[in-house]
C-alpha cells in the first residue's frame, strides 16, 4: 500500500492508497514542533485502528509547506515504517515544465496539485482552485506547462482577520448565506467572506482563460477543505477533494 502525507499550514492530510484506489484519508493539526515519534506513532496507529497494517505501506509520498515539520517525518517514516519518504519538491521528477521565474518557490502541494489534475485531465488545460489555509489559482496548459498562479487568504483566514484586526466584529461559521445583503452582522461578514471568495475566484478564472490560454476554456478542479462549501456556484466543472494525495500517488510512479 500506499501512504501519502500532505503537510499543509493548518493541517496534516493523509491517504492510504492500495494500487490506484484511495482506502482511507485521515487528518491531524499540523504542529512544527511535533517529534518524529509522535508522528509516527499516529501515523501507524490511525492505519491501524482503521484496520489496515502498517507494515503493509510500500512507499511513502509526501509534500510539506511547513519546512520544520520535514525533519521529524522523513525521520518518522525510516523509524516507524522503514520507508525513505520521497519529498515532492524541486529536483523531483513531476511530468511538469515549471514556468515560474524560479521553480524552487512553487508550493509543493500546488506541484502535486497539477500532477494529479493532468493525471485525471492529460489531454486538457487546466485551471486548479484549491481551497485551504490559503487560497491558491494555477494555471497548467495542455502542455503540462506549470505557468503560476495567484495566492490569496483562505476563507478561514479571511474570518480570522475580521476577528482579531477589529474591535467588535465577531468570529463566526464559515458557512454559505440564504442571501447576500445580510440583516446581521454575522449574515453580513458571512456574506463578505463567502461571496467574496466567489468573486476572487470567478475573476482571477476569467482572467487566465485569456492571459494565459487565449480564450480557451480550461477546465477548472476545486480542491482543499473548503471546496464543497462551493458546490452549487457554478464554479468548478469537477471537485476533486483528494486532489492532492492523488498528485502524490503519481509523483511516486514517477520517481521509481
Amino acid at each position: 500500500m500506499i501512504l501519502t502525507i500532505d503537510v499543509g499550514n493548518t493541517q496534516i492530510l493523509g491517504g492510504l492508497f492500495n494500487d490506484r484506489k484511495i482506502d482511507l484519508q485521515f487528518r491531524r493539526i499540523t504542529s512544527a514542533g511535533t517529534s518524529s515519534d509522535e508522528l509516527g506513532l499516529f501515523l501507524r496507529a490511525v492505519i491501524r485502528e482503521n484496520g489496515f497494517d502498517p507494515d503493509s505501506v510500500t512507499d511513502i509520498a509526501c509534500c510539506s509547506v511547513v519546512p520544520a515539520i520535514n525533519h521529524s517525518l522523513g525521520s518518522a517514516c525510516l523509524k516507524y515504517f522503514k520507508k525513505e519518504a520521497l519529498f515532492v519538491q524541486a529536483g523531483t521528477k513531476t511530468g511538469l515544465k515549471i514556468k515560474y521565474n524560479n521553480p524552487k518557490d512553487v508550493g509543493a502541494d500546488r506541484i502535486a496539485n497539477a500532477i494529479g489534475g493532468i493525471e485525471r485531465y492529460p489531454d486538457r488545460d487546466l485551471i486548479i482552485v484549491d481551497l485551504g489555509t490559503a487560497t491558491t489559482v494555477d494555471a497548467i496548459t495542455v502542455d503540462r506547462e506549470y505557468l503560476g498562479g495567484a495566492i490569496a487568504p483562505g476563507l478561514a483566514m479571511s474570518m480570522n482577520a475580521l476577528q482579531t484586526g477589529t474591535a467588535k466584529l465577531p468570529s463566526v461559521e464559515i458557512a454559505k448565506p440564504e442571501r447576500s445583503c445580510g440583516n446581521s452582522t454575522i449574515e453580513a461578514i458571512q456574506s463578505g467572506v463567502f461571496y467574496g471568495h466567489i468573486g476572487l475566484m470567478r475573476e482571477l478564472t476569467r482572467r487566465f482563460e485569456t492571459e494565459s490560454f487565449g480564450g480557451r476554456k480550461p477546465v477548472v478542479i476545486g480542491t482543499g477543505g473548503f471546496a464543497r462549501l462551493f458546490e452549487s456556484s457554478g464554479l468548478f466543472d469537477e471537485i476533486i477533494p483528494d486532489l492532492v494525495l492523488q498528485g502524490l500517488r503519481t509523483a511516486l510512479e514517477l520517481n521509481r
